[in-house]
C-alpha cells in the first residue's frame, strides 16, 4: 500500500523521526497524505462533496491543502507542511519531497490540465511556487523561494524568481537536502559588480594622485 511507503519514507528523509508512534501521531504531512488518498479514491468514484469535505477538514487540522483530484505517487513526504497547496490537476510521481509553503498551482482561470506535473525523485524547497501546466523532470531540485513557470528538464537544479537552471546532472542522494549549497546566480552577479566597482575606484584614485603630482 502507498500509505506504508509514505510512512517508511519519513524515516528515510527526516532525522528527527524517532519512532513509529511519533510519526503516526505528530506528523501533519503524513495525516494530510493519508486523508488525501482516501479523498482521491472517493473522487475517482465520482462521489460528490465528500472528497472535498475530507480535503477541507484535513486542511483545517494540518494546514495543508490538497485537492482530491490531485494524483500522487508513492513515497510522498511533506516535511513540516504548513501552507502547502496542491491543485486539482497536479500529478506527482514517486519519491517526491515538499517543504513548507510550497504551491503547486495554476496561473489563472484556464480549464483542463492547469497544474504542474512533477516526475520522480524531486525535492521542492520551502516557499517555492511551481505554476501552470508545466513538467518538472526526474531527479530535479527546486530551490527555496523559487518561482517556476516553465518546463524543467530532468537532472536539473532551479533557483530564483523566475526560476533558472543553475546546475545540470543527477543529484546524489546525500545532496538532495543541502539547500544552503545551491548556486545563487544573483549573488554571483553582485560579487562580480563589487569587484568591478573596486577596480574602477582604484583607477579613479590612481588618476587623482597623478593629477596632484
Amino acid at each position: 500500500m502507498f500509505i506504508i511507503d509514505d510512512i517508511k519514507v519519513i524515516f528515510e528523509r527526516d532525522p528527527a523521526a524517532r519512532n513509529i508512534f511519533e510519526v503516526l501521531l505528530a506528523y501533519p504531512g503524513l495525516h494530510a497524505i493519508i486523508n488525501h488518498r482516501i479523498a482521491h479514491f472517493l473522487y475517482k468514484l465520482h462521489i460528490p462533496l465528500i472528497p472535498r469535505l475530507i480535503s477541507h477538514i484535513s486542511r483545517f487540522f494540518t494546514g495543508i491543502e490538497i485537492h482530491p483530484g490531485a494524483k500522487i505517487g508513492k513515497k510522498f513526504f511533506i516535511d513540516h507542511g504548513m501552507g502547502v497547496v496542491i491543485g486539482e490537476t497536479t500529478e506527482i510521481g514517486d519519491n517526491v519531497l515538499l517543504y513548507q509553503g510550497v504551491t503547486l498551482g495554476g496561473t489563472g482561470k484556464e480549464k483542463g490540465k492547469r497544474h504542474p506535473t512533477l516526475k520522480n525523485n524531486i525535492v521542492v524547497g520551502a516557499g517555492a511556487k511551481i505554476l501552470g501546466n508545466i513538467t518538472i523532470g526526474d531527479n530535479c531540485k527546486i530551490g527555496a523561494g523559487s518561482v517556476v513557470i516553465k518546463d524543467v528538464p530532468p537532472n536539473s537544479t532551479v533557483v530564483g524568481v523566475p526560476g533558472r537552471i543553475v546546475r545540470k546532472g543527477e543529484l546524489h542522494p546525500e545532496d538532495k537536502l543541502k539547500h544552503a549549497d545551491l548556486p545563487d546566480p544573483e549573488e554571483d552577479k553582485i560579487k562580480k559588480l563589487e569587484k568591478r566597482i573596486a577596480k574602477l575606484e582604484k583607477l579613479i584614485l590612481k588618476k587623482k594622485n597623478l593629477r596632484k603630482k
